[in-house]
C-alpha cells in the first residue's frame, strides 16, 4: 500500500461524520476524507462480525484508517430511529468537536414492485434514506450557521432519474428506490439554496455501479451492466472534492462521479 495519509492535507482539523461506513462506498468516503487529515466518525450498524450477513464493520473501516496514519473512531447508530440520530451527532461532538462535513451515505433498500411493497419496508427505506438525512443535516447545521462553515455531501444514485420510454418492464422493483433518491436530490437543491448565506455547500454526488457487498445482495452487477462497474475510488475522490470545495461557487450540484472529476481534470487519488 502506498497511499499513506497526510495529517497536513485538505481536511486538517475538519471533523467529518460519515454513515454507512461499515463497507463499500461508505468505507472508502471515510478513508479518503481521512487521507487528507480529516478526523472521521464512521457510523452504522455493523460494528463487530456478526452483525450482519455483509462483509465489513465499523472496525474494519477505522483499523484501515488508522494502520495508515489516520484519525477515525466509529459510532454504532441505527439511522431509522430519531433518538439514535441524535446520539450520534452529540456523541461525534463530544469526540472530536463540531462537525464540518456530513455524508449522507447510510442506505437500506428493498427491490419491490409497487404492486407488492409492504408499507413497513416503504416506511423504513423513506426514514433511513430521506428523513435520517434531513433530520442530521437539522442538528448539524446550527454549528455550522454560528461558525459559517460546512458542507454536507448526499449519496444519490442514477435511480433518482426519470425512466424514459420505451418501458420494458426492466425496472425491477426499483421505484421506491427511485422515488427516495429524486426526494433526497431535491431536498439538497433547496437547502443548498437556503444555507448558502451562511458559506454552508450542500451537493449530491451519484457513483457510477460500484462493485460493493450491497451491489452484490441484489445482483445489479450482470452480463448487461459489467461494462458501467467503476472502481470506488471515483466516488471516493468525488466526495472529497466536494466536502474541500469553495461553498461560493459549489453547491447545489446534482454530480455523477466519473463526468465531475472529467470536468475538474482529476484522476481518483489511490486509497489508504
Amino acid at each position: 500500500m502506498s497511499a499513506r495519509v497526510n495529517p497536513n492535507g485538505k481536511l486538517a482539523g475538519k471533523v467529518a461524520l460519515v454513515t454507512g461506513a461499515s463497507r463499500g462506498i461508505g468505507e472508502a468516503i471515510s478513508a479518503r476524507l481521512a487521507q487528507e487529515g480529516a478526523k472521521v466518525v464512521a457510523s452504522a450498524r455493523t460494528a463487530e462480525a456478526g452483525d450482519s450477513r455483509l462483509p465489513g464493520t465499523l472496525h474494519d473501516t477505522v483499523d484501515r484508517i488508522r494502520k495508515a496514519g489516520g484519525e477515525a473512531t466509529f459510532i454504532k447508530a441505527d439511522l431509522s430511529n430519531a433518538q439514535e440520530r441524535e446520539r450520534l451527532v452529540e456523541e461525534t461532538v463530544a469526540t472530536y468537536g463540531p462537525i464540518d462535513i456530513l455524508v449522507n451515505n447510510a442506505a437500506i433498500t428493498y427491490f419491490i414492485p409497487v404492486t407488492d411493497f409492504p408499507e413497513k419496508r416503504f416506511k423504513l427505506m423513506m426514514e433511513v434514506q430521506v428523513y435520517a438525512p434531513f433530520h442530521l443535516a437539522q442538528l448539524v447545521l446550527p454549528s455550522m450557521i454560528e461558525r459559517r462553515t460546512g458542507h454536507i455531501v448526499n449519496i444519490s444514485s442514477g435511480a433518482g432519474m426519470h425512466p424514459k420510454p420505451p418501458y420494458t418492464g426492466a425496472g425491477r422493483g426499483g421505484t421506491v428506490y427511485g422515488m427516495c433518491k429524486a426526494a433526497l436530490e431535491r431536498f439538497t437543491t433547496g437547502l443548498a439554496s437556503e444555507v448558502a448565506q451562511h458559506n454552508i455547500a450542500v451537493n449530491v454526488v451519484s457513483p457510477g455501479l460500484v462493485a460493493t457487498p450491497g451491489v452484490a445482495v441484489h445482483g445489479l452487477i450482470n452480463e448487461q451492466t459489467k461494462d458501467r462497474v467503476q472502481p470506488i475510488e471515483y466516488i471516493a475522490e468525488a466526495v472529497f472534492q466536494l466536502a474541500s470545495g469553495d461553498p461560493a461557487n459549489q453547491t447545489g450540484g446534482i454530480h455523477y462521479a466519473a463526468p465531475f472529476l472529467k470536468e475538474l481534470g482529476i484522476e481518483p487519488a489511490e486509497l489508504v
